[in-house]
């Protein structure tokens, strides 16, 4: 690891990424993104589902173009994969048939090296990685966390200038996970990797703050950069210290308050109808509300302390978070989040009364689900096929964006038993009797 920290490994300039959709138009993913990589630092870009991580990953990486601005490798314009730059996936992408050693060595197959270079480069890169005495075993004999070691020990082989990693340790159980990030800290503190530069991308706020030097926040629908924060702390840093509860306290403030716009902005389009539904089914609201009113939070808690016991990333906890606050059972403000009066008496109330609090708030909050619900009221069979819903969130969203929206309406509508569906003939209905 270089001792200087200014020098540009990698340099994306107002990169922007589009991609075609199969019913025509353009999707647009990334937006005026400008990002460095520096010498000496570990840079985290943070974001949800959907915010075009991964494809700012691989565009860093030469693996697929922008389609405007340009990225630039060690000053010089990146356009197909380089040499000097080095990619850990979250699926650890072993060939199966090939022992360790041969794994590590396939990552030299682009090199013209000779077979005892290579030989000697894959063992020293197994035994800097800690798995020295497992050169002859198969993946399948293998960890989860042995393997993930593996796709490591393949990508240091090659004597990387920037090392890409796109959340490695997600697919990892917990205790893995923090063993291997510990050691990979362990390794870039005592200047035994080769790499100059990390890059790596992430859902887990403690995550990001515990590894980074730097942290960028991203926003969705496009992917941009809503956020820079400098994690100015010492390795080994202690997830208990009050400077480290602050930064990741920092980081739920500011994704909190874009989750707010966001919601306000959408709910003004269109009378709200075509408003994007974060994935939170009815199952995580109702344990959102329960865990707040629990005594240990008696109704209100910081989103880092709330997510801390339970392990959630920001694709779990934000989501339900956000519902939490669109449907009226609580509000998020500064990174925090508090049950409303509704929310108090529905995490009290009982199984029927719940559902009918839940479709009042449904109602009263969600002008898709009322449209839908006046949709089969009006009509004399009191049935709709979904595409008629879909169709029309498709004016606005696109696909992928519609069909995750009306799968959460869906689910919310049944809980509240304010209309059926049937996944067979794909078709929204009301029971007249129950209804």
């Amino acid at each position: 690891m270089s001792e200087t920290i200014n020098e540009a490994i990698i340099a994306l300039q107002h990169v922007g990424k589009t991609f075609s959709k199969p019913e025509g138009g353009n999707l647009p993913v990334l937006e005026n993104i400008d990002v460095i990589a520096r010498s000496g630092e570990i840079l985290g870009l943070l974001g949800r589902s959907g915010s075009g991580k991964s494809t700012l990953l691989r565009i860093a990486a030469g693996l697929i173009p922008p389609t405007t601005g340009e990225v630039r490798y060690n000053g010089k314009a990146l356009t197909e994969p380089a040499e000097g730059i080095a990619v850990v996936f979250q699926t650890f992408a072993l060939f199966p048939w090939l022992t360790v050693l041969e794994n590590v060595e396939a990552g030299l197959d682009a090199l013209d090296l000779p077979s005892d270079v290579k030989r000697k480069r894959a063992l020293a890169a197994i035994d800097v990685i800690g798995l020295d005495g497992f050169e002859s075993a198969y993946p399948r004999e293998l960890s989860g966390g042995m393997r993930q070691r593996v796709g490591f020990a393949r990508a240091l082989v090659v004597q990387p200038t920037i090392l890409l990693m796109d959340e490695p340790f997600s697919a990892l159980d917990v205790l893995t996970s923090e063993i291997l990030r510990s050691d990979l800290l362990d390794l870039w503190q005592g200047h035994q990797l080769p790499m100059k530069s990390i890059l790596m991308v992430t859902h887990n706020i403690e995550e990001a703050v515990l590894m980074c030097d730097r942290i960028l926040i991203l926003a969705s629908n496009p992917g941009r950069i809503a956020a820079e924060i400098q994690v100015p702390l010492e390795q080994p840093r202690n997830r208990l210290a009050p400077d480290f509860h602050a930064i990741v306290d920092q980081v739920y403030s500011i994704l909190t308050s874009r989750a707010i716009e966001s919601i306000d902005a959408q709910h003004q389009l269109h009378g709200g109808l075509s408003q994007m539904l974060p994935s939170a089914s009815s199952n995580r609201l109702c344990g959102l509300i329960e865990t707040l009113q629990s005594p240990a939070f008696n109704g209100e808690a910081e989103l880092a302390k709330l997510a801390r016991p339970f392990v959630l990333g920001v694709d779990v906890l934000m989501p339900v978070a956000e519902a939490l606050h669109l449907l009226g059972f609580a509000e998020l403000k500064a990174g925090t989040i508090r049950l409303s009066a509704s929310g108090k008496i529905f995490a009290q109330a009982g199984m029927d009364a719940r559902k009918q609090l839940f479709r009042e708030h449904l109602l009263q909050f969600l002008p898709l689900a009322a449209h839908i619900r006046r949709v089969l009221d009006d009509r004399e069979e009191h049935q709709a096929p979904r595409l008629r819903f879909m169709s029309e969130l498709e004016d606005h969203l696109n696909t992928a964006e519609a069909n995750r929206t009306l799968r959460t309406v869906t689910d919310w509508g049944r809980y509240a038993e304010l209309f059926e569906y049937d996944a067979k003939t794909l078709r929204f209905s009301i029971n007249a009797i129950r209804s």
